[in-house]
């Protein structure tokens, strides 16, 4: 049994008139008588009763309907997939991301995908540290990695998706609470709420080098284990925190306010990372929903 003889029994079963049915399959009739005479031979039974001036169904063929009509759809979503597939259209994209900065983009971005892109499926992962996130995408754990690294490795392509910059985090009571801008020689008394060292710690280094620059050594008084941690360790008053714009633009505790940090110039951009060999039209359209949600100025 062939795809093209149950669409010519079905197109005639439609229109019970097989003049009607080749003109609607765009082919001659008597091909079409055909085509329906060897259906009947290979199923061994009449599926049409049919005289000069009629064609009704049998029962053997009021029973193919519903199977034939089944056997079209299933074909139909068939090819549709392959089609999406191929377009961008369907497939799995796995995201790991790194770090509270990094929500709202990945937030937006699966809201874009679930309704721009509804055929592909989303997993994501939170990563406390941005290089757990990129050994994911080395080992083939994940599909994209958002994160902030100073070394990118050779079969790794990044593109930023969000510029950031540094602020300190400072308790509402502290006599700088107030200032516009802040230079990091201001803090060089202060006592420092830090996240853990650890291989590629974006803001460790950022926070160790400027005060270098600056003629001081950073005195950390508290490690902390995230960065919701630090605010609010913050908050309590127990040192300030040198962390990014992008977290201060979602504080969620009164008694913290954010500066932004003068002369400090280091690249703390957000990266989107994927593997250069990566040619899966499902991850290509991920990417490009990713970088028109991007937070990057133009000019």
């Amino acid at each position: 049994m062939e795809l093209a003889q149950l669409r010519s029994f079905l197109a005639v079963a439609e229109e019970l008139h097989f003049g009607r049915a080749a003109e609607r399959l765009r082919i001659a009739q008597p091909p079409l008588s055909r085509t329906i005479k060897q259906l009947e031979r290979q199923l061994g039974t009449r599926l049409f009763e049919r005289n000069t001036r009629s064609v009704r169904l049998t029962a053997s063929g009021q029973a193919l309907v519903g199977p034939a009509t089944e056997v079209l759809e299933t074909v139909r979503r068939a090819e549709t997939a392959v089609r999406a597939a191929d377009d961008g259209e369907a497939g799995l994209v796995r995201i790991a991301f790194a770090g509270l900065s990094t929500h709202g983009l990945v937030g937006r971005l699966a809201r874009a995908v679930r309704s721009r892109k509804p055929g592909i499926r989303l997993e994501l992962s939170s990563q406390n540290f941005a290089q757990p996130a990129m050994k994911k995408l080395l080992n083939g754990e994940t599909d994209i990695a958002l994160g902030r690294w100073d070394v990118i490795p050779a079969e790794v392509r990044a593109e930023i998706v969000m510029s950031d910059s540094l602020v300190v985090a400072l308790p509402d009571t502290h006599p700088l609470a107030d200032a516009k801008r802040l230079s990091i020689t201001r803090l060089a008394d202060e006592g420092f709420v830090s996240l853990p060292s650890h291989e590629g710690a974006v803001l460790n280094d950022r926070l160790r080098r400027l005060a270098q620059e600056h003629g001081f050594a950073a005195e950390v008084v508290q490690v902390a284990p995230d960065t919701q941690t630090a605010l609010a360790l913050v908050s309590a008053e127990v040192g300030c925190h040198v962390t990014l714009a992008s977290v201060a633009r979602n504080p969620n505790d009164p008694h913290v306010v954010f500066v932004p940090l003068e002369g400090a110039p280091l690249d703390v951009d957000l990266r989107m990372a994927w593997r250069r060999d990566d040619r899966s039209p499902a991850l290509r359209a991920v990417l490009q929903e990713a970088l028109d949600l991007g937070e990057v100025p133009t000019g």
